[in-house]
């Protein structure tokens, strides 16, 4: 970071402000390379952060600042295991040797008793032999970018020449399976591929893929609009509907979705574990490749510099007034649309960065996907209940593909009637066919 560009935030004081709470957890998504990548995806927003730090520098995280951020975010832990996530940029861009280091710094920095996890994730491009095989000995969950069959995900996600990358990242997916290691996938939802739900969604199950995380890009311009290749709300809305009718009635305990499991926890009176639907917000954190501390990684800018771990200890800076208050206005600064919405405890808002637009009646800070959302949790209501009444009786959630297959048994729904998931093809080869 350009020093003397703007003040950290945790030197800063402000009135009235309660003394800084440090969280029994945080996370911290680590960037040990910085912006660079070796693709050139058109929505990454991460890319251009590389424009924060002087021309030049090296952006590679050195063993000093390595030792020093994995000792101080150990001891900063009162949990039983710690998680380094390791994303970018392009993380596998700072080689093997680097996280060989890494996972030897951790085990000498553990305290016994202590678990430590570790995650990473990548486009796969650099994924080889030898990288499996290291992610799988030390137990890597690998994160992997890939946005659905071959001219879906090469819309936008392509190299430095714009050439296409799925037969890389195809490779890397099959790399990822043939040695055993653990992984998901990371599917982001744009303008081109949201109109493609159960395409995107069969894919992915074709591949045998398990584990799938369904990620809007979101990008504002200049002007206060959005990109195009931004997701629309309806299009995200009808999206997450699409896949969840498929889902619902043939997968549910075969594969996880992240936005289910997250929608199922708020439905079982739980507290959402993804921050988007928490609550509040604040303990994830993001530190780049030289110590640099921001709020999140999609607030990396001098706004939300909190300081340099090599210089203000890690502690301070998660705890400080800055941070609390950041993480409180996730609720605090609520619109009454959003107060008053029947959903907000599965919804909570959203992620703040996406909460430019206003509510019906003027106020600002809406979310620009509130409609999708609304229309999500409205629509997966009734499967949600049924599914909390499951647990709550002692019966797995997966009991409901039976129930609804009853349901619409009862309903007289014949093999060649429209199927009740509003796919437009017939329940035979739809819904039915796995039933």
């Amino acid at each position: 970071m350009k020093r003397g560009d703007f003040i950290p935030m945790s030197a800063l004081t402000l009135d009235n402000a309660p003394p800084p709470a440090m969280p029994s957890a945080f996370h911290l998504m680590i960037k040990p390379h910085g912006a660079i990548c070796n693709l050139d995806c058109t929505y990454c927003f991460y890319l251009r952060k590389e424009h924060l730090y002087d021309e030049g520098a090296s952006f590679r995280m050195s063993d000093a600042v390595l030792e020093s951020f994995t000792r101080q975010y150990i001891e900063a832990q009162r949990v039983p295991e710690v998680t380094f996530g390791w994303q970018g940029g392009e993380p596998t861009l700072m080689g093997l040797d680097f996280f060989r280091k890494a996972v030897a710094v951790q085990e000498k920095c553990r305290p016994a008793g202590m678990k430590i996890a570790n995650t990473l994730q990548t486009n796969g491009v650099l994924l080889d032999d030898a990288w499996c095989r290291f992610l799988k000995e030390h137990g890597f969950l690998v994160g992997l970018s890939l946005d659905g069959p071959r001219e879906l995900h090469d819309a936008y996600r392509v190299d430095k020449g714009g050439k296409p990358t799925f037969d890389k990242v195809y490779r890397a997916l099959k790399l990822l399976q043939k040695h055993g290691v653990e992984f998901n996938v990371l599917c982001v939802v744009n303008r081109i591929n949201a109109d493609h739900p159960l395409r995107v969604y069969r894919f992915f199950k074709g591949e045998g893929v398990q584990f799938i995380q369904f990620i809007p890009a979101v990008e504002r311009t200049p002007d206060g609009g959005v990109t195009d290749w931004t997701v629309r709300a309806e299009q995200w809305g009808t999206f997450l509907c699409g896949v969840f009718d498929e889902w619902v009635r043939r997968d549910v305990g075969r594969v996880f979705v992240q936005s289910f499991d997250v929608a199922l926890q708020a439905w079982v009176g739980m507290e959402p574990s993804l921050c988007v639907h928490a609550q509040t917000c604040g303990n994830c954190l993001a530190i780049e490749h030289n110590g640099d501390l921001f709020s999140c990684d999609h607030y990396v800018d001098a706004d939300y510099f909190l300081g340099n771990v090599m210089e203000i200890p890690m502690t301070d800076l998660v705890a400080s007034p800055f941070q609390r208050k950041f993480g409180r206005d996730k609720r605090d600064t609520l619109p009454r649309y959003c107060r008053e919405c029947p959903v907000l405890f599965a919804c909570n808002g959203g992620c703040p960065k996406d909460r430019f637009i206003s509510t019906p009646d003027g106020e600002p800070g809406l979310h620009y996907l509130c409609a999708g959302y609304k229309q999500f949790f409205t629509h997966i209501a009734p499967f949600m209940r049924l599914m909390a009444e499951l647990l709550n009786s002692g019966h797995p959630p997966a009991a409901i593909m039976d129930v609804l297959r009853q349901k619409e048994a009862r309903a007289g729904i014949t093999r060649n009637a429209p199927c009740p998931c509003g796919s437009g093809r017939k329940y035979k080869v739809c819904c039915g066919a796995q039933m």
